[in-house]
């Protein structure tokens, strides 16, 4: 078994996917597996293969996928790529198979296992997504510029950026990303950029959410008042906002 790994990154997973291809046309595609670096599960008889990442690799998978499939299920791969899922990458390049095989339709063939698993994964990305958008918590640095710390298992700080992006277009704010030391950062009334922090730049914006400002107040207020106690129910709320995403929201600090 060829197992072909790359770092956690979409651009450097096209990559992977390319060089991966060019040797199943030698060996098969049953012969091949795909794995983030951190996800390899080493094995006396597989040979590992790391993957770097090559502009014109990553242009012809993403250019291929759209003109020979769609753009449908090149939005399928992309969500599938931020998934935390182990085997997310191995399961793009599956649904690739069949895609390049099908052409458009195989975003409809719901007995391919393939398909099935990339759709679940993709749902599972996009709620999470759905989640942290509702779940941001910004506080307000001397009215200049709003810090929100998330905590996502996916990589979907940017689709929640999107979101406050069309919202507040006229602030300066910036969303981390604790995980991955990532932030998307967002200029007045200007585009939004994703950079990568350093340790020293982490520990500095941690002490921002010890902030409080007249937003955290009325937070505070608004979940205070809208409770009706005799209604209260622990197993709803953990249904419904899970535990784990609760870190960085203000109201339950």
């Amino acid at each position: 078994m060829y197992i072909f790994t790359c770092e956690d990154r979409f651009e450097d997973m096209m990559c992977c996917i390319y060089q991966a291809w060019k040797k199943a046309l030698k060996v098969g595609h049953g012969c091949v597996r795909l794995e983030r670096c951190g996800d390899e599960q080493p094995s006396l008889f597989d040979e590992y293969i790391h993957t770097e990442y090559r502009e014109e690799e990553y242009i012809k998978v993403v250019r291929s996928i759209r003109s020979k499939i769609s753009d449908e299920a090149y939005a399928y791969v992309y969500y599938a790529c931020l998934s935390v899922e182990q085997d997310a990458l191995d399961a793009v390049y599956r649904f690739l198979i069949s895609g390049f095989r099908e052409g458009a339709d195989v975003v409809f063939m719901r007995t391919d296992p393939a398909v099935m698993r990339i759709k679940e994964i993709r749902r599972n990305v996009v709620h999470e997504a759905r989640y942290f958008r509702e779940f941001a918590r910004f506080n307000s640095m001397n009215g200049k510029v709003y810090v929100c710390h998330i905590e996502p298992r996916s990589d979907v700080i940017y689709e929640v950026a999107l979101h406050f992006a069309d919202r507040m277009p006229s602030e300066n704010w910036l969303i981390i990303d604790d995980n991955r030391n990532k932030a998307v950062v967002h200029p007045v009334d200007d585009e939004m950029y994703v950079r990568f922090l350093t340790r020293e730049e982490m520990e500095l914006l941690a002490d921002t959410e010890s902030v409080k400002d007249e937003y955290t107040d009325m937070w505070k207020a608004f979940f205070d008042a809208i409770v009706i106690k005799q209604r209260y129910n622990t197993d709803c709320q953990r249904n419904l906002m899970p535990i784990w995403m609760r870190k960085h929201v203000t109201e339950f600090h």
